[in-house]
């Protein structure tokens, strides 16, 4: 019987051969991540009141991010109650301070193909660039993950998304992201699993892949996977810390079926992409940069972790690179994991943000969460890397964000008002020059 990915994993996870689109089944999770916000200050109380014991701490993942730095009693608060919460049920994998937990995941190789994972936290999907099934679950769903080790669902339909074609200069994953929710809708693939394929998608790096994942949530689906590739493998080898006898069984396995059955199948032609942003006060208000040309722009913010990794920040770089940002513009860099930010900082991609006027902000989600400094302020317009812009989650309720790329807000930046990167970026053959 054929089947796709995601029938594929949870059906072992399921225990069974293979299962169908509708049908409910019970999964064994193998692992199981949530974060400072979503996790201890929440479960802690629910599993005294049961009584309960967590049952596999071994496949627990715990990273503070969201209440980083801790700048109040109330957060200060939070960060001991989860540090002191992991000690006691020893939980041993236990990121404190290290960014944000979907880039921290990947960096330490937790990720890996045929893997079923839950999150606490709505942009989990972001695993599935790993050929994880992973996906956002709430506090009560994950009380029960972590006393029984099991969740329930029902078998998503597939939705193939296929990028054929070569990217032109400029535009990103975050673009594809853009159109795709601009086109369908925040509730476009509503509870279904989105599979990325085509020789675009192939041609990415792994972070660029990340960003893709991570946004399906912004389209509404459950998950979002890729197929498994030597680039995904390179990737796991390249953390020192991957063992491949680990993964549930060889990552060739974790493919689609040629005639698996999708619920929909769009094609599209990646040599025809343009950059996008998305007005105020939804992802789904995208539309071709030009829409948005000239707009005036008071704050620029590359942060999150769907806008602020290392191949982002190296984007934002070759656009600022020997360049200043307008005296108009208050430039936020918040690099999405400590590894991403000393990575940047080797390269020399840091100083080049640096020099060009960036103001350095703590590797945690910040902004992007309406935590900590650097929040909008009433009536202030900003370009944002970050995956989501609704009404006052940055900041003040009367502050306008704008979604973009890194390119786009780089280059936004120098001009004082939104612009295409195109005009910065100049090609000569396959190489981009400043």
């Amino acid at each position: 019987m054929s089947a796709s990915l995601a029938e594929k994993i949870i059906a072992r996870a399921s225990g069974r051969k293979s299962v169908a689109p509708g049908e409910i089944v019970t999964c064994q999770v193998d692992l199981a991540m949530f974060h400072d916000s979503s996790g201890p200050r929440r479960l802690k109380p629910l599993l005294a009141e049961l009584g309960a014991e967590i049952r596999h701490p071994d496949r627990i993942v715990v990273v503070t991010d969201h209440y980083l730095p801790a700048r109040d009693d109330e957060s200060r608060r939070i960060i001991q109650l989860t540090r002191d919460w992991v000690k006691e049920q020893g939980i041993q994998r236990f990121h404190d301070g290290e960014g944000i937990c979907h880039v921290v995941l990947p960096q330490n190789a937790y990720l890996q193909p045929g893997m079923f994972c839950v999150g606490g936290d709505s942009h989990s999907p972001t695993g599935g660039a790993f050929g994880a099934y992973m996906f956002g679950i709430g506090a009560t769903e994950m009380l029960g993950v972590l006393v029984t080790g099991q969740i329930w669902l029902r078998v998503p339909r597939t939705i193939r998304l296929q990028f054929d074609g070569q990217l032109p200069i400029g535009v990103t994953a975050k673009d594809i992201m853009l159109m795709l929710i601009g086109r369908f809708g925040l509730a476009g693939a509503d509870y279904q699993a989105i599979e990325f394929s085509g020789s675009a998608i192939r041609a990415m790096p792994m972070q660029e892949r990340m960003t893709l994942t991570n946004m399906s949530a912004e389209l509404g689906a459950q998950t979002a996977l890729i197929e498994p590739d030597a680039t995904l493998f390179e990737y796991l080898q390249g953390t020192g810390k991957f063992h491949e006898a680990q993964m549930p069984s060889s990552w060739h396995d974790w493919h689609s079926d040629v005639d698996a059955v999708a619920s929909e199948h769009h094609q599209f032609d990646a040599a025809l992409l343009t950059p996008m942003v998305a007005a105020p006060d939804s992802p789904a208000n995208s539309k071709p940069i030009e829409h948005y040309a000239g707009t005036p722009i008071d704050v620029a913010y590359i942060g999150a972790c769907t806008g602020a990794k290392l191949e982002d920040l190296r984007m934002a770089a070759q656009i600022l690179r020997g360049r200043k940002v307008a005296a108009s513009v208050d430039f936020r860099l918040a690099p999405a994991s400590s590894l991403d930010q000393s990575r940047a900082a080797e390269e020399g991609v840091l100083d080049v943000l640096l020099n060009a006027g960036a103001t350095l902000l703590p590797t945690a989600c910040g902004i992007c969460a309406g935590y900590g400094e650097g929040r909008f302020e009433a009536g202030q317009v900003a370009l944002s890397t970050t995956a989501r812009n609704f009404k006052g989650r940055m900041g003040d309720a009367s502050s306008q964000v704008f979604l973009a790329s890194p390119y786009t807000v780089a280059a936004s930046a120098i001009r004082g008002s939104i612009c295409d990167p195109r005009e910065f970026l100049q090609v000569r053959g396959a190489r981009v020059l400043d």
